[in-house]
């Protein structure tokens, strides 16, 4: 097998682990050439894909079947407009054309803009003007293409829409067209500095920001895939993000491929745990990454009763994990989960290395490609267990592979300039280190309770609150108060056979005060029926915290 990933990277090991990671790169630098090519090139009949979807239709793809589509949907994207520079926004769902499409923006030197299908008219507005989108392709699949059509007459830098998966009248066809097209596609001069992706950030606190990515971010991807997800190069990776998401880049397709290593996606509209279990043993999944979220419904099933010895590893990204999930899907399986984190900003930056005992709640060390550490207020490094900044060193005159170039749209650079000072960039989210150096997170600097002289993190209490049997879910925040400057909130859904009680809450707060420090029980508790969130999923304890 070509080992494509090692021409892109110098890797130093210690003991057997990999201590320090470098991106190397020639200045043309292009994934779509330069590495789905090349395989295609050298081994056209390895896997690179397993779809499938709801209704039991299949599709496999190989390297070869993937350049050979990319090349035609290049000459579709061609024919419609696209050119190098252009801002193109792909709303595809788990549909299979997404891996045709971004590889063929990426060999256009266009830039892909992947959105989620839960996008509204406004949301739509928004993005297409704040990113000067160029055109939109779209499923046709849900709502998301009437409100497209509804929204684009406020944007007037779009000038095509295309669908994908379907047809609607007065949109091209992609589907059609790229059955026509030819498969011959000449290489497009980029740079490796071009702007490659563009994502939206979350917006949990104000209107998302434009994370902009150079064609040399899928190489910071290699240590994602072969040091995190520990993937098999003849196995079949699972990470079950939809592609409106930055994570679907981490596990659906830049550092797995880079690996030769197959991608499994399942076209799925609503997950359903009992459906997606008995995949692992039809389609022989090796390695599988998920959020806590989705790992907290598969162990609420009874996994005895699937088939999961295909299954040879398991990671858990999104948010942070709560130790109890770990240990029951750990009794349920045998399989450890390897925690890592990362930001829209960069990609894996604190993961548990393959070949490393996990700490059950902690999000691992340092990824050996970034220089990061725990920092105080004035700059200074955090000493082993106190609580700081996750921090990032960067030095202006070196590219750090992985970080965002640029918030597009930033025009005085204030947006960055509020990140990257100091010699750092700051990601805002706050954690301690341990004395094996190990990493533990305590929350965004926003989501800080600071009650009676004491810094609080809420996702402490909520993985306390998250293991009692009635808590289904939960978002801790503070409440301002005269006395203790804020008290701890707590905003909870309660399973299935609880109701809301004066009782059940003092039975909550008694479980807290058992389980850690008595003050920081929540003296007030909220039952709802479900929590506020972005469109990513996240928590928006900002508007709880407006509600008081």
């Amino acid at each position: 097998m070509v080992n494509v990933h090692a021409k892109y990277c110098r890797e130093t090991y210690h003991n057997g682990m990999l201590e320090k990671f470098e991106a190397v790169y020639p200045d043309n630098f292009n994934y779509g050439y330069d590495v789905i090519d090349v395989i295609a090139d050298d081994e056209p009949n390895r896997r690179a894909m397993m779809w499938c979807d709801e209704r039991g239709h299949e599709l496999r793809l190989t390297f070869g079947d993937v350049k050979r589509y990319t090349n035609k949907a290049a000459n579709v994207l061609r024919a419609a407009g696209v050119k190098r520079g252009d801002k193109i926004m792909i709303i595809l769902k788990r549909h299979y054309q997404f891996w045709f499409v971004l590889p063929a923006l990426h060999k256009l030197g266009a830039v892909g803009v992947p959105a989620t299908h839960l996008l509204t008219k406004k949301d739509v507005v928004y993005r297409c003007n704040a990113a000067d989108i160029s055109g939109v392709i779209c499923t046709t699949d849900g709502d998301i293409a009437a409100h497209v059509d509804e929204a684009l007459p406020e944007c007037p830098t779009v000038k095509f829409k295309m669908n994908a998966k379907g047809h609607k009248r007065g949109w091209l066809d992609f589907d059609a067209l790229l059955k026509k097209a030819s498969d011959e596609f000449e290489r497009v001069d980029t740079l490796a500095t071009d702007p490659m992706i563009l994502y939206f950030t979350s917006g949990t606190t104000g209107m998302p920001k434009m994370v902009v990515h150079d064609f040399t971010y899928p190489i910071a991807h290699i240590p994602t895939a072969k040091h995190w997800h520990n993937v098999n190069p003849d196995g079949l990776h699972f990470t079950i993000s939809d592609t409106g998401w930055l994570k679907a880049l981490w596990g659906k397709l830049y550092g797995q491929w880079f690996m030769g290593a197959g991608v499994f996606t399942c076209d799925f509209n609503k997950f359903a745990p009992a459906d997606l279990l008995p995949l692992f043993a039809k389609y022989k999944i090796t390695t599988f990454c998920a959020p806590p979220t989705m790992f907290r419904f598969f162990i609420q099933e009874d996994l005895s009763k699937y088939d999961l010895s295909s299954l040879e590893y398991a990671c858990i990204a999104g948010e942070a994990l709560n130790p109890e999930v770990f240990e029951q899907f750990l009794a349920a399986t045998g399989i450890k989960l390897m925690e890592g984190f990362g930001q829209t900003e960069t990609t894996c930056t604190v993961f548990n290395q393959r070949g490393t005992t996990p700490k059950p709640g902690s999000m691992g060390r340092p990824s050996p490609g970034y220089d990061v550490d725990i920092f105080d207020e004035d700059g200074g490094v955090c000493p082993a267990g106190t609580v700081g900044e996750i921090c990032l060193r960067v030095d202006p005159r070196k590219k750090t592979c992985g970080l965002f170039t640029e918030y597009y749209g930033d025009g005085d650079g204030s947006q960055i300039d509020a990140v990257i000072y100091g010699g750092l960039y700051h990601t805002g989210d706050t954690a301690w280190r341990d004395e094996d150096g190990y990493i533990w997170y305590v929350g965004r600097m926003d989501d800080i309770i600071k009650s009676s002289g004491y810094r609080i993190g809420p996702f402490e209490i909520e993985s306390v609150l998250i293991e009692h049997p009635a808590v289904v879910e939960c978002a801790v925040t503070g409440v301002p108060d005269p006395v203790r400057g804020q008290i701890i909130k707590a905003t909870i859904v309660l399973a299935k056979g609880y109701t809301p009680s004066d009782e059940l809450a003092r039975e909550l707060q008694d479980y807290v005060k058992k389980q850690t420090a008595p003050y920081k029980y929540p003296r007030v508790i909220e039952f709802v029926d479900e929590l506020p969130k972005t469109i990513s999923g996240k928590i928006r304890r900002v508007e709880i915290r407006e509600k008081g």
